[in-house]
């Protein structure tokens, strides 16, 4: 592999003798992982029916290494939402976080989802979680990540971060800044990290992080943490902007956070940094099985407590909801759990409870999405079956994963089946993956068709 020779002599001069076993890890081939949704199976149960050989993640208790050629995506299993692809390096900053069920928490650079989806599944749908991103169009991997990961208790906007503080100061317990980086620690994975090196200079880096931080230590309540990654090798985006950091807000302090075989502790001598830069760590392609990422954990200790939002949304009517309620009594065995419902247009969302007003906010998502009222009737659309058991609908069609028809499904097309005519949910060996609805001799297929499987 090519890499820029600027890079190189920085890692040379960074590294020292470790600088060789640095670069021959560009000679060996990358590796690849998945992330169980443990909102839908737990790791355990997984190990049990997963078409793949399974290695552990060791800082990712719902993490596993697999075989790249095995194509992840390709399998009914990705579809129903049992596991997110996800770099194994990538794991170890929610890990770190560590997110508790009823914590507050926002992933402030969120696409395509990584971190959001690991984190709603570690919050167990008791809390909130609130994923914001600037770039609209890097939302659209978000929001499929996070309906097909059947999560309930979240809020999508698309905003910049100095925005959300009119709204959330003070608010979170726990926040995630996966930060714009110069990359460097992906240019194993991918080729265009390279490429683009240049475009995304280590300055213009520091500048965005710089500002995001800022806005991160106003949306964070007292004794609250931060937990800031970035996936670059720079000192001056790692160590010495953490540095900058702490120095300008002393109510912050650096957390440990727990080593596993291979993790290395930060570098302030490399950034002019404080001595506590070393609670940070580092992850090096040539010491552990993933690519290159830095990692700090900073708490803050001091500040004015907030009291708790006590807004709640305009929901709409009884005689309103009519057809839905109609719809949940035919085809659920249970109510559907959650905050309260409202209505954008014809659509029909459960907002988390406890959240303060949006109003003022581009939200792309206000809750899960449940379906849309029509004249007289109530549509259901796949985040809502996503984010149901098999048990919990009247009717529902279970394939094999194996199955010709499961894939027929997917696809979008039409089954020829009798049944029960009625909304119901079509499962791939007992996980919900979308709604169909059975007329006389056939299924009406409403798997979306943005969601597809191509051949």
């Amino acid at each position: 592999m090519k890499l820029p020779e600027a890079f190189t002599n920085r890692m040379q001069n960074m590294l020292g003798t470790e600088f060789p076993a640095f670069m021959a890890s560009y000679d060996e081939p990358r590796h690849y992982g998945i992330r169980v949704n443990t909102l839908k199976v737990s790791a355990e149960e997984f190990k049990k029916i997963s078409p793949f050989q399974l290695e552990p993640v060791p800082w990712a208790q719902e993490g596993f290494y697999i075989d790249g050629e095995k194509r992840p995506a390709k399998h009914p299993y990705y579809h129903a939402g049992l596991y997110y692809i996800q770099e194994p390096s990538a794991m170890v900053t929610v890990a770190a976080l560590d997110p508790q069920p009823g914590d507050r928490v926002l992933d402030l650079c969120a696409a395509p989802g990584g971190k959001s989806t690991q984190i709603a599944a570690r919050l167990a749908r008791k809390g909130v979680l609130v994923a914001n991103d600037v770039n609209r169009e890097r939302l659209k991997s978000l929001v499929r990540n996070l309906d097909m990961f059947g999560v309930t208790n979240h809020v999508v906007l698309n905003e910049l971060p100095m925005r959300l503080v009119q709204n959330f100061a003070g608010y979170f317990d726990k926040i995630v800044i996966d930060a714009p980086c110069s990359g460097e620690g992906m240019f194993r994975k991918d080729a265009y990290a390279v490429k683009s090196w240049g475009e995304y200079s280590v300055e213009k880096c520091c500048m965005m992080q710089r500002s995001i931080l800022k806005v991160a230590s106003d949306l964070l309540k007292p004794g609250g943490y931060i937990v800031y990654s970035t996936c670059t090798f720079a000192p001056s985006e790692n160590e010495g902007m953490i540095d900058e950091f702490v120095k300008n807000n002393p109510e912050f302090e650096l957390v440990d956070i727990p080593l596993f075989p291979g993790f290395a502790h930060g570098r302030p001598e490399w950034a002019d940094a404080g001595e506590q830069l070393s609670r940070s760590i580092r992850l090096w392609p040539h010491k552990i099985r993933g690519e290159g990422h830095f990692v700090a954990l900073l708490r803050k200790t001091d500040g004015a407590e907030k009291p708790a939002p006590d807004f709640r949304p305009v929901s709409p009517t009884d005689s309103e909801l009519k057809d839905y309620y109609d719809f949940i009594d035919d085809t659920l065995n249970c109510t559907v759990p959650g905050g309260y419902l409202i209505q954008n247009h014809s659509r029909l969302y459960m907002v988390p409870e406890g959240l303060p007003d949006l109003r003022g906010l581009n939200v792309v998502r206000p809750g899960w999405y449940l379906g849309e009222l029509k004249k007289n009737r109530f549509r259901p659309v796949t985040p809502l079956a996503l984010g149901l058991k098999k048990e919990d609908v009247k009717r529902s069609l279970d394939f094999a994963s194996g199955s010709e028809k499961v894939i027929r499904y997917l696809k979008g097309e039409t089954l020829n089946i009798t049944g029960e005519r009625g909304w119901l949910v079509v499962c791939v060996d007992g996980h919900p993956l979308g709604w169909a609805k059975q007329l006389k001799d056939y299924l009406n297929n409403y798997y979306p068709s943005g969601w597809r499987w191509l051949d």
